[in-house]
């Protein structure tokens, strides 16, 4: 009989490379929030595949830059926890991205196996060179890569290339987590990841990356999840663009959001928002430990 195996695997790369929609593809579930807009996610978000031979734990990441405040600086934290715990990363660069050479740089300095996922290879234009040939391009520029994938996450293209890779690359190891567990993340945690998605689809300019949300209370009864969350952005000024004439767009965020939440936890949500400021949430290191992004 074959020894269990068990590992973690890191999903890295720049702000909207299709690292989110890669990860809800390799689980089959929408734990990730994806949107059009980087800087999207914010945590490392962990999903475990399971079976009778093997515990895959996917960790979806920030994307990787440069910071510019304290709460960059704590999402990059969390990428870097999240290299040191690999066992194998997924390095997400879409078609028509370009690399700077810090980043390359970074890149060639992990030390667990880098295996090169492609992606948005349905952008690809005819005159421009072949899928074979950026690979090449970038295992060129990236010695570290051990095996190329070339995929279109969101239209689940070549995804199932992806797994086999994993799969050999895992170490024999007992289970990290309790085989029934899918996420390391709360219940609270998916809700207000869901409110948060709606206000990137909804909103433009500063006022998706202003606003944190905060789930006060998640009640739980047998027909109903009763959720009262709030909404952080840093000035007066966002707080009425996000409340909206006669509060409109908050209303529709709030339909879009309870919409999603009834699906994902499979029953009904009253949910219940309110919008309040908390000035520079995202410079100041009190409330990014607040707000759960630093210990």
């Amino acid at each position: 009989m074959a020894e269990f195996k068990s590992g973690f695997v890191s999903i890295i790369g720049k702000p909207n490379a299709g690292k989110s929609t890669l990860m809800n593809a390799l689980m089959g579930e929408h734990l990730s929030i994806v949107t059009p807009k980087a800087q999207t996610t914010r945590h490392r978000i962990m999903g475990m595949i399971n079976t009778p031979e093997m515990q895959i734990v996917y960790s979806d990441t920030p994307g990787m830059l440069e910071p510019k405040y304290a709460l960059h600086e704590a999402m990059m934290s969390f990428v870097k926890v999240s290299l040191e715990d690999a066992d194998l990363v997924l390095l997400v660069i879409a078609w028509d991205e370009t690399l700077e050479e810090y980043f390359l740089d970074r890149i060639n300095r992990i030390k667990a196996p880098v295996v090169l996922i492609l992606n948005k290879t349905d952008l690809r234009r005819k005159e421009e060179m072949s899928i074979e040939e950026k690979l090449a391009f970038w295992k060129s520029k990236l010695p570290v890569i051990t095996h190329t994938v070339a995929v279109s996450a969101g239209k689940k293209k070549n995804i199932d290339q992806v797994l086999p890779i994993v799969q050999q690359s895992l170490p024999v190891h007992p289970p990290y987590f309790s085989q029934d567990e899918f996420t390391d993340r709360s219940e609270r945690f998916f809700a207000a990841e869901i409110i948060r998605e709606k206000i990137f689809y909804n909103y433009d300019q500063e006022i998706p990356y202003s606003a944190e949300v905060v789930i006060e209370s998640f009640k739980e009864a047998e027909d109903i999840i009763r959720i009262r969350a709030e909404i952080y952005v840093e000035r007066d000024s966002q707080k009425g663009i996000l409340i909206g004439k006669g509060g409109s767009s908050l209303k529709k965020v709030g339909i879009q959001a309870r919409t999603d939440m009834e699906k994902f936890f499979r029953k009904k949500v009253h949910l219940e928002t309110h919008v309040k400021v908390a000035d520079n949430w995202r410079k100041e290191r009190f409330k990014l430990k607040q707000f759960g992004y630093l210990e």
